[in-house]
């Protein structure tokens, strides 16, 4: 799939999706592997982002599972269409005799039914869902479980058998393998710690928010016609809100839609005024965007504060 970190770092960035070399390793790794990639970290850092990149890089079709609780097997895997079953039993009622007829004795009248019998537990009445698509798919793709920590603990021991061997078993049909082992990459938020079990089985990588010289990056990226200055003041702000004890902190996709705004409505620096009036589009909560407020007019008298200064300095110089 890939012949170097390298490359990874190139074809991603191809996707415009911005790669550090630790991101690229894990992904080449598990690509030459087949391995599943675990990605860990805080909401908004591009980690279902990382998935949809890397089947569009590979040209693959993407399945994505996302979980939530209550997902169980059922959901997950495959729907037995029963009514469907049901209709076909029907026909054979009215067909029976013709199947019977000519038939001498019971065995044979049974064994002839028995011929019949691929017509009633056949993959059919099989309704794939994403984790049986997966399997099933005649091509490679790589596979989304997104939000893995949302699941029950039962959901991920059940997991832990399709990872390991890429095999399902359903009753009515039997064993059913992959064709091709997926890539797969599974995301969690960290609301609950997954098993030692499930980490064994994968490669892990953590991502955070990224530092304000990669941000800028992405800002200049998606955002490229937004004013520099501006850019660089909305990032100085955002790392310092992530600081602030908040319900939800800016997320990178928020960062980019506040740079939009901005530029849309020609804001050139923090101190207009529309800057308040646009917090809501970082923030979702009105207890956060009370505090990214008050944090916005410290930034500011901050920055004023420094403006100020040299020129002080220099008129003191200057009566000396």
């Amino acid at each position: 799939m890939f012949k170097s970190v390298d490359e990874v770092v190139s074809r991603l960035a191809e996707e415009r999706y911005i790669a550090s070399r630790e991101v690229a390793t894990v992904v080449y790794l598990a690509a030459a592997m087949r391995k599943p990639i675990l990605v860990e970290g805080p909401a908004g850092v591009g980690k279902t982002e990382l998935g949809k990149v890397l089947a569009g890089t590979l040209k693959l079709d993407l399945i994505r599972l996302q979980c939530y609780e209550g997902l169980d097997e059922a959901k997950a895997l495959y729907e037995w269409e029963y009514a469907k079953q049901l209709l076909y039993t029907q026909v054979l009622k009215d067909k029976i005799g013709e199947v019977l007829e000519g038939a001498k004795g019971l065995r044979q009248a049974v064994e002839r039914i028995a011929q019949e019998e691929d017509v009633f537990f056949s993959d059919r009445f099989l309704l794939p869902r994403p984790l049986l698509s997966a399997l099933l798919a005649p091509k490679p793709i790589v596979l989304l479980i997104d939000e893995i920590d949302k699941s029950d603990t039962e959901f991920e021991a059940f997991l832990l058998e399709v990872l390991s061997d890429f095999q399902v078993s359903v009753p009515e049909l039997g064993t059913l393998k992959a064709k091709h082992i997926p890539l797969v990459v599974l995301t969690s938020n960290n609301s609950r710690e997954m098993s030692d079990a499930l980490k064994r089985r994968c490669l892990h990588l953590y991502l955070d928010f990224p530092d304000a010289e990669r941000e800028m990056e992405i800002i200049r990226l998606k955002v490229p016609g937004a004013d520099k200055k501006l850019a660089a003041e909305v990032v100085e702000l955002l790392h310092r809100l992530r600081k602030l004890d908040l319900k939800k902190r800016p997320s990178i996709s928020e960062t980019l839609d506040w740079v939009k705004a901005l530029t849309l409505l020609n804001v050139k620096s923090l101190d207009d005024a529309l800057v308040t009036e646009t917090l809501s589009t970082v923030m979702k909560y009105e207890a956060d965007i009370r505090k990214a407020q008050q944090e916005l007019k410290e930034y500011l008298a901050v920055r004023k504060a420094k403006v100020a200064q040299p020129a002080a300095t220099s008129d003191k110089d200057f009566l000396n």
